[in-house]
């Protein structure tokens, strides 16, 4: 497995899966949105396994403030999330070209 954490060290959720990981001893890597973004092509790799949807926390303030609700355009969206990450929910987890958004650990078991 090559589990990569995409977050920010103050998230609850992300917290949690840290936790998973370590208990299970399955190594990962975390990388701290705050200091360096996703790239286009590992924002790619994620939608296609999450979907552009569910990438977003709708109860940040970004996004409110955004008024990301109202935008339709796709391509406005992902430029938004890859300029902005305040606006993902969090913890991203992936595993090659599989990959969760939250605190899925049923899911992260199958990959095990």
């Amino acid at each position: 497995m090559n589990i990569q954490i995409f977050s920010t060290k103050k998230c609850f959720d992300t917290q949690k899966a840290e936790r998973y990981f370590k208990e299970r001893r399955i190594k990962y890597q975390f990388i701290d949105l705050n200091k360096k973004v996703l790239s286009k092509r590992e924002l790619e790799s994620v939608k296609s396994a999450v979907g552009l949807i569910n990438l977003f926390d709708k109860n940040s303030k970004e996004y409110e403030k955004l008024n990301l609700q109202n935008i339709r355009n796709n391509s406005v969206k992902e430029e938004l999330l890859l300029n902005n990450p305040k606006l993902y929910k969090t913890p991203i987890v992936r595993n090659g070209k599989q990959a969760t958004v939250g605190y899925e650990p049923d899911i992260w078991k199958s990959w095990e």
